[in-house]
C-alpha cells in the first residue's frame, strides 16, 4: 500500500548513502535518469528493485521534462538497506502531481504514469521546496521492505 504524504521521508538519514545528478530537461533525461538509478541500485544490495525503481524514476522524470519549463531536473536516491528513496526535482513548485482514477476512464491512453508510481512504491509524495520562497518541487517514491 502506498500513501501520498505532504512531506517526503527525510533524504539521506545516517545509515544511508545519498547520490545527486543534476540533469538538462532534454529527451534523453529519462534514460539517464534510469540507468544512474539502476547503476546504484544494481551496485547495492537492492538488485530486486532495479526493475521498478527503473519504472518509476522513468514516469517521474518525464513528467518533470514534459510538463514544466524547467531546464534543470535533478535526481537524488538516498539507498538505505532495506529500501531505497528517489526524489526528482523541477522549477514547477505550482504544479503538484495526483495519481488519475482511471476506472472512469478506461478509454484514455496517456497520463497512467503515477499510477504505476502509486502501485509499485511503499509511499510516494510531492514536496515545495524553498521554504517562504517556493522554488523547486521534489516528487519521490520509496521502494523497498516496509517502512
Amino acid at each position: 500500500m502506498s500513501t501520498a504524504t505532504a512531506t517526503p521521508p527525510p533524504p539521506g538519514p545516517l545509515d544511508s548513502e545519498t547520490y545527486r545528478l543534476a540533469l538538462p530537461s532534454t529527451a534523453c533525461t529519462a534514460k539517464l535518469a534510469r540507468d544512474f538509478i539502476a547503476s546504484l541500485l544494481t551496485l547495492s544490495s537492492h538488485r530486486d528493485l532495479v526493475d521498478d525503481a527503473r519504472l518509476c524514476v522513468t514516469e517521474v522524470v518525464t513528467n518533470a521534462h514534459r510538463h514544466t519549463q524547467t531546464s534543470v531536473i535533478g535526481v537524488e536516491a538516498a539507498v538505505l538497506r532495506t529500501r531505497v528513496t528517489v526524489a526528482v526535482t523541477d522549477d514547477a513548485h505550482w504544479a503538484l502531481p495526483a495519481p488519475t482514477d482511471f476506472r472512469l476512464e478506461t478509454e484514455r491512453v496517456g497520463g497512467r504514469g503515477l499510477l504505476l508510481v502509486e502501485r509499485l512504491a511503499l509511499a510516494w509524495g510531492a514536496t515545495i521546496l524553498g521554504g517562504n520562497v517556493p522554488c523547486r518541487k521534489a516528487v519521490w517514491f520509496t521502494l523497498g521492505t516496509a517502512l
